[in-house]
């Protein structure tokens, strides 16, 4: 069972394998999270060998956490395979160190949106903004405008680099380097973006 940010050319590595689609895009129809943890279940208690195949790390916003919850509640034992989140493999694949010795010295990972879709309001953007040398923001571009502006009026300047991280890792792998001045004027463009885009200041 897979998500939607598998490269294609992993799952040709398991021809002989069942593929099962239970990706999430936002603005796209997309499985409710419990039917995707209770099919697990269902699978596992069929008797056969499942893997749950994520893109990045499935603890990293992945939904990781609640899946497993689900098949530990039901009696079926799992292994977690860690994987390389986003914030960190997406960035260094595009060139940018996620942390330099000369620069920053601490990073922060949060997202972009909350349960509802919306932009997340227990993130206390102010702290955010104060403490850490470099953001990274998961699944952030439909918020962008609200995101930049909190953080720029908590005082980031509104010419700190930011980059624009899409695909990363796939053959349409591409990156944007704007401010955050020029993220919060143009929401559009960015929300265009597929959702598996990673914001970072740079």
């Amino acid at each position: 069972m897979h998500d939607a940010l598998v490269e294609p050319a992993i799952l040709d590595w398991a021809p002989q394998a069942e593929r099962i689609h239970a990706g999430k895009r936002g603005g796209k129809p997309s499985p409710k999270q419990r039917d995707i943890s209770l099919r697990l279940v269902e699978l596992a208690r069929e008797g056969r060998r499942v893997l749950r195949l994520k893109g990045g790390d499935p603890f990293v916003f992945g939904r990781g956490g609640e899946e497993g919850q689900t098949l530990v509640a039901h009696g079926v034992p799992i292994r977690v395979i860690p994987g390389i989140s986003a914030g960190i493999g997406g960035l260094a694949y595009a060139g940018i160190p996620v942390t330099h010795r000369d620069v920053n010295q601490s990073v922060t990972f949060v997202t972009g949106h909350d349960q509802t879709g919306e932009a997340p309001s227990a993130i206390d953007w102010g702290a955010v903004a104060r403490a850490s040398g470099v953001i990274v923001i998961y699944m952030g571009l439909k918020h962008a405008a609200t995101i930049a502006g909190a953080l720029l009026a908590a005082g980031r300047s509104p010419a700190e680099p930011c980059a624009i991280v899409a695909e990363a890792t796939t053959p349409r792998s591409r990156s944007w380097r704007r401010c955050w001045a020029g993220w919060r004027r143009r929401p559009h463009a960015w929300s265009r973006l597929p959702s598996s885009a990673s914001v970072a200041p740079s």
